[in-house]
């Protein structure tokens, strides 16, 4: 669920986090979301009224009683506006008042009206967060249906000291806002994901490998995540961060990372999950050759040229294929740099595919190590969907909404 046209309501409380919430701001905008902001009295000591407004492009609700409010009633008319609340930093202050039900300002009775979805993102002192009144609210707002408690993050705190407390990063807030908001279709269903490269050793400080970062296989992942699916991501040597599950949430979606390092061991996980999983996402770029022999020691310059002898790797897609019961769904990926759609045609029919996704490297912006992805979608029918050049995060919905659809959820 991208954040297009969302209504968000940003709340924030008077906490030194709440210098980054401009950066938020401006995030949510560039997503096209709308974007209404909320604040404590307090805050506006850390982020001026000014700054809000103008990156929002909305007046600033900061007092209860304002001549300039729009509505009379301002704290019931944003959450009747709103689809989602964030509020963040949150402060040990502010907790307590939400969970013991205060409403003494702008930002607690906007909090007190709001039954849409709610992200809360702490952030304070360790000392203070480790208060156990702090750990009984926090309890108490985690257990509440439409509320998504954070958990703070560990590292340098503002005061000096270093602890648990820091509030999670601006992405990670994005991310649990798309959570919140997406519809949870994949509830119970267990999907398996293959991302990034393999590397194949020719000995002990040298491999074969390719240039896949793991981007787009990572997008897969956060986005079955978000509808509520058990992922199981089989990733690759990549350098990049991993996604995520959110702590706070209760385990009816998880994300269990694999992490291998060869097609080899990319093979032996993906045949041992598969049996329980009801869908695959193949997209790791696995390679189709490895060195027949790997040296044990450093093979050392000569004034010769070396031969490298290659043997085929085990086919994961078509193993995976071969063993497909009635009502798994297996998707692969090609990506091919000439007659792309009759070889990825070929491909969907050989190993047994329900969707095949076709990437070309004559596409400019699409392919490895880039943010965003053209593609198109074939079935077994012969019928094709094209997806114009955009995020990997847009093609990653694109896809499980074509996936999902074939799983019939």
């Amino acid at each position: 669920m991208m954040l297009a046209g969302k209504h968000i309501v940003v709340g924030i409380s008077g906490g030194i986090a709440a210098y980054k919430i401009p950066e938020l701001i401006r995030l949510l905008k560039k997503q096209g979301a709308e974007v209404r902001v909320t604040t404590t009295r307090h805050a506006l000591e850390f982020v001026t009224e000014l700054t809000l407004q103008t990156l929002s492009g909305a007046r600033v609700y900061s007092d209860v009683f304002a001549a300039i409010n729009e509505h009379a009633t301002e704290h019931i008319s944003l959450p009747e506006w709103a689809d989602a609340m964030l509020v963040a930093p949150a402060t040990a202050n502010v907790i307590g008042k939400f969970a013991a039900g205060i409403a003494d300002d702008a930002l607690t009775t906007t909090f007190a009206a709001m039954r849409k979805p709610v992200v809360i993102a702490p952030a304070m002192n360790d000392k203070m967060y480790q208060n156990p009144a702090t750990q009984r609210a926090m309890q108490t707002l985690a257990a509440t249906d439409n509320i998504l408690l954070m958990d703070a993050e560990s590292g340098f705190l503002a005061c000096g000291s270093e602890g648990k407390g820091r509030m999670a990063e601006i992405d990670k807030l994005v991310e649990a806002l798309r959570y919140r908001l997406t519809p949870k279709t994949l509830t119970g269903k267990r999907i398996l994901i293959t991302a990034g490269p393999t590397q194949e050793k020719i000995d002990p400080v040298r491999f074969i490998s390719n240039y896949s970062t793991g981007k787009m296989g990572f997008a897969l992942a956060r986005a079955c995540y978000n509808r509520g699916a058990t992922v199981q991501l089989i990733a690759g040597p990549v350098t990049q961060a991993l996604p995520e599950a959110f702590p706070s949430l209760t385990p009816t979606a998880t994300i269990e990372t694999i992490r291998v390092t060869s097609a080899m061991e990319m093979a032996r996980a993906a045949e041992e999950c598969w049996p329980k999983a009801d869908a695959a996402i193949l997209c790791a770029a696995v390679a189709d050759f490895m060195p027949a022999q790997c040296a044990d020691e450093k093979i050392k310059r000569g004034k010769d040229e070396m031969v490298l002898h290659l043997s085929p790797t085990r086919d994961i897609a078509a193993a995976l294929g071969t063993e497909k019961r009635p009502g798994q769904c297996l998707v692969g990926f090609a990506l091919e740099t000439q007659n792309e759609q009759t070889h990825a045609q070929d491909k969907l029919r050989r190993k047994n595919l329900d969707m095949i996704v076709l990437n070309s490297l004559r596409d400019a912006g699409a392919g490895f190590g880039t943010d965003t992805n053209k593609v198109t979608l074939l079935f077994p029918d012969n019928t094709a969907k094209e997806s114009p050049l955009q995020t990997k995060e847009a093609v990653a919905e694109t896809i499980v909404s074509e996936m999902t659809r074939l799983m019939n959820v």
